[in-house]
């Protein structure tokens, strides 16, 4: 594997190798990372002309977006613990015409992340389809690496999730099942096991503005819904870090905070594209929303930094 290629495929075996568990298990924090979500390449230009099932022929405008988040990312100082995109990196759907195009034209802006900032990847619906297959998944797992996998990083435990299985599993039953098998055993042991605090990484949202809200494309099915927080409650998880919803939005469940994170690429609200920044100390996870531009010229916030420098 060359050192490009392995930059993009290091969630394998249900782990992620650049945090080894029995160096990281205990809290060594404070700490923060960057999450971004759908840089989404060609979507802008679908969304402009009305057709969204439209790949998208053009995505200049969201690689120079791209490019700005990682020119943001590499100028933080200190250095972030990593950058999580949460799915749909590219518009075009699995088999389509510019799939493959832009997917080569995300990693080849990517691979100029700072080396020492590992990238985790995510899977959205339009990085598997909106009814994932065994090839679809397959195929991402290729070129992204594992869909769903745990890492452990300050004392912290991470949840990475294939939230497409939760929408749509119809075609891919025995990935389904062997996702939920997994779900059920990390979450035993981020219930049972020390860890200063546990957090989901996924690209649908479990709600956006309140736990009992009706369904719609953007969370997820109300009685799996129901069933995903309580399980999510009880063993400890203190927040899911979502996308797909092209705007900030989110609440609180009980001690469990939802957070939606707007776009990279293109907005479908008021927002500015952006990357959130999080930050882990002992007692309580923190977070805001930067625009690239505000991020580039400012960097963090001296509150946020404050938090960071904590001993």
């Amino acid at each position: 594997m060359s050192e490009n290629q392995e930059l993009f495929l290091r969630a394998r075996g249900r782990t992620f190798t650049s945090f080894n568990e029995d160096a990281e298990s205990q809290w060594k924090g404070p700490f923060f990372f960057i999450q971004g979500a759908d840089p989404q390449f060609g979507l802008m230009k679908s969304w402009e002309i009305g057709d969204c099932n439209y790949g998208g022929d053009e995505w200049e405008r969201e690689i120079r977006l791209t490019k700005e988040a990682v020119q943001a990312i590499n100028k933080l100082n200190p250095k972030p613990k990593f950058f999580v995109l949460c799915g749909d990196l590219v518009h075009s759907m699995p088999g389509t015409e510019w799939k493959d195009q832009q997917e080569r034209d995300l990693k080849n802006v990517l691979q100029n992340t700072n080396k020492d900032i590992p990238l985790v990847f995510v899977s959205g619906n339009h990085d598997l389809g909106n009814s994932p297959t065994a090839e679809t998944i397959q195929t991402y797992c290729n070129s992204w690496g594992d869909d769903y996998f745990s890492f452990w990083v300050a004392g912290v435990f991470f949840l990475v999730l294939n939230s497409q299985l939760f929408f749509d599993a119809s075609d891919c039953p025995d990935h389904k099942k062997s996702h939920d098998q997994w779900l059920a055993s990390q979450l035993a042991i981020a219930e049972e096991r020390n860890c200063k605090h546990a957090i989901v990484l996924q690209h649908i949202p479990l709600f956006i503005q309140n736990a009992d809200e009706d369904n719609n494309y953007f969370n997820i099915e109300k009685s799996l819904r129901q069933e995903l927080l309580d399980k999510f409650h009880k063993a400890g998880i203190k927040a899911v870090f979502s996308g797909h919803y092209h705007r900030n939005a989110g609440a609180k469940y009980k001690d469990l905070d939802m957070v939606v994170t707007s776009a990279i690429g293109c907005q479908l609200g008021n927002d500015a594209h952006g990357l959130r920044v999080v930050v882990v100390t002992e007692e309580k996870i923190v977070h805001k929303y930067y625009s690239l531009s505000e991020l580039n010229t400012r960097g963090l916030d001296e509150e946020l930094m404050d938090l960071i420098k904590q001993n």
